[in-house]
């Protein structure tokens, strides 16, 4: 027994030591870092990255660096949280459109997200909220991410998005005679419990409904209600009681005032606002998540990238509308969260919002607040990311040059770091 307590001993201590000695250390050297939390930007600063943990954040000369540490020059550069994007569709590539979308498997969508993920890191967003996937491809690309075995953000994903028989989250390209439809549709409480439910079963980390119709679907009305109210809170109930957020599509006044009084976590788009509706998400502190660049995009490349001649016409007539409503709702404020829609535009250009946030009303903080700490609020990650604080993942992205006094900076991201592992590191000494 003595000879097998000492070879435990030995083998534990070997363990252990082997467990310690795996652990990286890295040191940035920021020159100017953005604190999203106060607002404010400091020089000069110190951030000790252990693991994938960000271990002490600080003053030159206050922070002591570990001996062997890797060392990580941004001097020249701003350091801030990693971006979070709370609406995208990452297995949707924005170069097929309407029927030429038919022609694409739910597993070939999937496999494009594995590239699409790795544009998204690359410019700078570490973290994105997935709202919507066929066939659960959104919940295969987060776990492929999560094994490490490809290379994205952190993802929530809402695996396939609730919606009317016809509505904007079936699919009603194909004539009568293939009887196809979406794989979240539902029609009735009992019916949209089941699919809450069926989400959850199958890996969702929140659910995502159709409130009204879209701009991007074929014969729906953006404006035009779907979901009768007892059906939108049939939904919330249901998952709320499973522990998962709520994310309601909402173009038109009186859906988006419906998925409101249900109880939803965020209202995606919120096109058409009257004073009622921003009065509603200001007293039940609902989150807006308005994706005011998208428009530019559908409008002056939709047509050449095959989307229908509705979707665009509908476009003209709400993005303008939606910019108004951005524009109100933040001067009443209503708490407003980033949200890009990337996917029907190419991935990796979700920072090409930030310069029009703040077009319509936000200063560059608040934009950046939006897409950081804000954003970390929204998806339950605001002890894990969207600041730069001891016991955070170590996610940060550096840019050259100073955000807050050109947002756009932000569209050129030249250092990512996401959960201590580097990505891309092209910013110059």
């Amino acid at each position: 027994m003595g000879r097998f307590t000492a070879i435990l001993l030995l083998l534990s201590s070997f363990i252990y030591t082997n467990s310690f000695a795996q652990d990286e250390v890295k040191v940035i050297r920021a020159g100017q870092l953005l604190d999203v939390a106060s607002g404010s930007m400091l020089s000069n600063q110190i951030i000790v990255v252990r693991n994938n943990i960000i271990e002490a954040v600080g003053d030159v000369g206050r922070i002591n660096i570990p001996a062997g540490a890797i060392e990580i020059d941004l001097s020249n550069s701003t350091v801030l949280p990693g971006l979070m994007d709370a609406h995208v569709h990452l297995t949707s590539d924005a170069s097929v459109n309407g029927y030429d979308s038919l022609s694409r498997s739910a597993i070939r969508n999937a496999l494009y997200g594995s590239y699409s993920a790795g544009l998204t890191l690359r410019a700078g967003f570490t973290t994105v909220r997935n709202v919507g996937a066929a066939a659960y491809g959104d919940v295969a690309l987060r776990d492929t991410i999560g094994a490490g075995e490809v290379s994205g953000p952190r993802m929530l994903v809402a695996g396939q998005s609730l919606g009317i028989t016809g509505g904007h989250c079936d699919s009603n390209l194909l004539p009568p005679e293939y009887e196809f439809r979406g794989g979240g549709v539902a029609d009735g409480p009992w019916a949209v419990r089941q699919k809450v439910r069926e989400n959850n079963k199958y890996g969702a980390n929140l659910i995502k409904f159709c409130a009204t119709g879209g701009v991007m679907s074929k014969g729906t009305n953006p404006g035009a209600q779907q979901f009768t109210q007892e059906e939108m809170d049939a939904i919330v109930d249901e998952a709320h009681a499973l522990g998962m957020k709520v994310a309601a599509h909402a173009h038109g006044t009186e859906g988006i005032k419906a998925a409101i009084r249900a109880g939803v976590d965020s209202v995606e788009h919120a096109s058409i606002l009257d004073d009622e509706a921003i009065q509603l998400a200001l007293e039940n502190n609902t989150t807006l998540v308005m994706d005011v660049y998208v428009s530019d995009y559908i409008l002056e490349t939709g047509a050449e990238v095959g989307m229908l001649e509705e979707s665009l016409a509908k476009e003209r007539e709400v993005g303008a509308v939606q910019r108004e409503s951005f524009r109100r709702a933040h001067a009443a404020g209503v708490n407003i969260v980033f949200g890009s829609d990337a996917g029907v535009y190419p991935h990796g250009l979700n920072g090409r919002q930030f310069a029009k946030m703040v077009e319509f009303g936000m200063t560059p903080m608040e934009a950046i607040q939006a897409a950081t700490i804000k954003a970390a609020e929204l998806l339950g990650l605001e002890n894990q990311a969207g600041v730069l604080n001891e016991g955070t993942f170590a996610d940060l992205i550096a840019v050259e040059g100073n955000p807050l006094e050109n947002v756009a900076v932000l569209e050129n991201v030249g250092f990512v770091m996401k959960e201590g592992e580097v990505f891309l590191n092209e910013i110059s000494d």
